[in-house]
């Protein structure tokens, strides 16, 4: 699974946080957080058949992986999103999955950088 790790592409927080190294490090501690929130809603969301809820948490989800550079991310979440809005239930599940991965996955990576 370490293998899968993709490089930190932190262009875009290097652009807003204007090189200043605590308020990035601060807003990667913020999206750490929402992680585990993000991943909980979604499969709660799902479970509980709520599919507009799953479409505005991905919405939401998405917008937060693009800030950290994670385009294949917030493509999958695009697609989550589009499927729960047109009640297509069959690859939600496959969805989730695999979004849930790469959050962890990418989390490792920025609680690293936060810890450096």
């Amino acid at each position: 699974m370490e293998k899968n790790l993709k490089p930190l592409k932190l262009e875009y927080l290097d652009e807003i946080s204007a090189g200043d190294i605590q308020f990035k490090k601060d807003l990667i501690k913020i999206f750490l957080n929402q992680i585990p929130e993000f991943i909980s809603n979604m499969k709660k969301f799902y479970a509980d058949n709520d599919l507009k809820a799953l479409a505005k948490e991905a919405h939401t989800a998405k917008s937060s992986v693009l800030i950290f550079g994670m385009e294949e991310t917030g493509a999958s979440l695009k697609k989550l999103q589009l499927f729960a809005e047109e009640n297509t239930l069959d690859p939600i599940a496959e969805i989730i999955q695999s979004v849930e991965l790469e959050l962890e996955n990418m989390s490792k990576l920025l609680l690293e950088f936060v810890q450096s």
